[in-house]
């Protein structure tokens, strides 16, 4: 109960002769109280611990400073020889201490004990004789009998108990406390769910973009859950499952978040990952743990993040034998998923990126009834992913979505999400008021490529590669049939990369072409080509080029067929084949063969760079335009590339003028405030 319900209370508690007297009072300023101090609970617990620690150390060093055992005979002999200062008679034995050197410290405690049976000690005889004797030898004698056994059997009990005390308070009963009363080791058993309600998560289907066919099959679990007898009046059944694959960031959690903030029933939210323990068996009992608390709470929802932690598929291999952790916990889902009955009214939703890992009797029917592909978004998904992640942003009315989204392609929404946010920083960096283009567009490439590195002093020589390298990609986009449009061409540096040529797909593209992937790999060895023919040597700034290139080519003759010397034959890796135990994988096809796609993939990529050489020597003098331009602006836009090629001249600041511009502010801001001073 909050403090505002228990004001609450007992101002309704109060009788009205209370309130007429309270407002017969004159009204007197309050004083802040100060909140009273408490002693935080960590604190208390290490100044506990500290005070037991010290008392079982005076404890035990106290015991452990035992007497020398001495025999009757010994000890009549040290008291005939005065080396006894005190007798002590007690029940069962005689305590002395023996006399100290000159100098030293008497000791505290007895140096001695003489074991006797208890008779002799209370003998009066013994006790006579044993007094005549120390008067003789001036030695002082002591009788403390004690008739209270149990006394001292407990006070010899204490430093057991303080040490048994302590184990217990500070191990046992914090694991049990963590284990939530389930015994030493219940803690790693129980289930390391999250409980997520509609208030707590605040994501709702409007949040979610891009994936309209994935929030429709979605919305059908959610109606079932609010409406069961809606479906069973036909005969139908609860889906036992719904799978979500897609690849990292497409929205798959988000889409999961929102399900918990549409749905009014419990969502259990836990990752693959938090079945996994150091002890064996702790799986698969989270597992059942888990499963036991959701039928327990029915109608509700599982939600297991990242499920191919523990669904990988079973047998020898990487993941060991039938005896492996995770294969138990695989197992304990199984059966949990089976075991259901068509009145629990509970729903496992899964969420992995690596479907072709899982086992299939993980998302066979019945298990997982529903999977769910939630692709990269299309042109029109990016657009409306964009249009939510900007509704919290203020943005320039010039800004146009669509575009953004034609210059996105092949974008996650956790991409355009981070395309949005880095746009509103950079944009805040620099003064202004709200998000412009170029800031989304400087925001894109960020995310693409990495952050301008315009501070990096480059060599003029090597400037000048990267400008031919860079004007050879845009001059063969320009001239080649059936490639992208060009978009923006630059040599800022940005990552690892020291230029980058942008291509602007017109549409989003699910089926490529042997035109298309032909083009691609001219466009990608025309930097090369540009710089065998303008510069008189190469460089390995297309060592990135090439190796596209170089698996454009491969995949054209091994997955595609598209090679009219080999045919329409598949030669590449089957990912449903199971890895061997060594981790190597086998050939399906023979070395001549193997030679024979070698041969196809080098006669594709050096027919490719022919064309390109030929374009290039046809355009030469559109090469060195385009080259001095970039050497010059270091960034030119599409139109700007187009006007180069027709001959016709372009009108923009060069680098030096904004440098000079920059400079001139900041040499006019630093007069004003000298002024300034000098007024005051």
């Amino acid at each position: 109960m909050t403090q505002e319900s228990e004001n609450k209370n007992n101002n309704e508690n109060k009788s009205p002769q209370a309130d007429d007297q309270q407002t017969d009072k004159k009204p007197q300023p309050k004083l802040p109280i100060p909140p009273p101090m408490k002693m935080p609970r960590g604190g208390l617990s290490w100044i506990i611990f500290l005070g037991l620690a010290l008392a079982m150390v005076a404890l035990l060093s106290k015991s452990y400073n035992r007497p020398t055992i001495l025999n009757i005979t010994q000890f009549y002999s040290y008291l005939n020889n005065h080396q006894i200062e005190q007798v002590i008679i007690r029940d069962g034995s005689i305590d002395g201490k023996l006399r100290t050197l000159t100098g030293q410290k008497p000791s505290s405690s007895a140096d001695f004990e003489v074991k006797l049976p208890r008779e002799t000690t209370h003998s009066p005889e013994f006790i006579d004789s044993l007094r005549k004797q120390c008067e003789a030898t001036g030695t002082s004698l002591k009788y403390e009998p004690s008739d209270n056994l149990f006394l001292q059997v407990f006070l010899s009990l204490i430093p057991w108990l303080l040490i048994f005390g302590f184990i217990w308070f500070f191990v046992f009963r914090q694991i049990r406390n963590t284990a939530g009363g389930a015994g030493m080791l219940g803690s790693f058993g129980r289930s390391r769910h999250k409980l997520i309600s509609k208030e707590r998560t605040g994501v709702t289907f409007e949040d979610v973009a891009g994936i309209d066919e994935a929030k429709d099959e979605v919305k059908e679990i959610i109606e079932f859950l609010k409406n069961p007898k809606k479906f069973q009046k036909l005969g139908g059944r609860i889906p036992r499952g719904v799978l979500l694959i897609g690849e990292p960031g497409c929205g798959k959690t988000l889409l999961a978040k929102a399900i918990a903030g549409e749905a009014d029933v419990p969502f259990y939210s836990i990752s693959g990952s938090d079945f996994v323990e150091m002890f064996v068996g702790v799986g698969a009992s989270r597992v059942r743990d888990l499963f036991s608390q959701a039928k327990a709470n029915a109608p509700c929802i599982i939600f297991l993040d990242e499920i191919d932690a523990v669904g990988r598929k079973r047998g020898v291999g990487f993941n060991g034998g039938g005896h492996d952790e995770r294969e138990q916990t695989l197992n304990a889902i199984l059966v949990e998923m089976d075991g259901f009955d068509s009145s629990d009214q509970v729903i496992v939703i899964a969420a992995t990126n690596r479907g072709d890992i899982l086992d299939p009797a993980l998302t066979r029917p019945g298990r997982f009834d529903r999977q769910i592909y939630v692709p990269l978004p299309d042109i029109k998904g990016r657009y409306e992913i964009l249009k939510v992640h900007a509704k919290k942003i203020k943005m320039s009315p010039d800004v146009d979505f669509w575009r953004i989204a034609r210059g996105t392609p092949m974008f996650s929404g956790a991409d355009l999400a981070a395309i949005i946010n880095e746009a509103a920083i950079a944009a805040t960096m620099a003064g202004k008021e709200y998000v412009e283009t170029e800031d989304i567009e400087e925001a894109r490439d960020k995310v693409r490529w990495g952050r301008a590195k315009k501070s990096r002093v480059i060599d003029e020589r090597e400037k000048k590669v990267i400008a031919y390298h860079e004007a050879g990609h845009a001059l063969v986009s320009e001239f080649v049939e059936g490639a992208d449009p060009l978009h923006k061409v630059s040599i800022i540096p940005r990552a690892q990369a020291g230029g980058m040529t942008m291509m602007l797909p017109e549409t989003d593209r699910h089926i490529y072409t042997r035109k298309y992937v032909s083009a691609q790999i001219r466009v990608l060895l025309g930097g090369r080509v540009a710089e065998e023919l303008a510069c008189d040597d190469i460089s390995s700034g297309a060592s990135d080029d090439i190796k596209r290139a170089s698996q454009l080519a491969r995949t054209m003759v091994c997955e595609w067929g598209m090679s009219e010397q080999i045919g329409p034959i598949r030669f590449g890796a089957d990912n449903q084949t199971p890895w061997p135990i060594d981790g190597t994988q086998s050939k399906t096809y023979s070395d001549k063969t193997a030679e024979m796609i070698d041969t196809e993939i080098a006669s594709l990529v050096k027919q490719a760079y022919d064309d390109s050489k030929k374009i290039i020597r046809d355009n030469r003098e559109k090469l060195d335009l385009l080259a001095e331009a970039l050497l010059k602006y270091e960034t030119l836009e599409a139109d700007e590339v187009k006007r180069i090629i027709a001959g016709q001249p372009i009108e923009k600041p060069t680098v030096n003028d904004l440098l000079d511009k920059e400079a001139s502010n900041v040499t006019d801001s630093v007069e004003i405030s000298s002024d300034e001073t000098a007024g005051e």
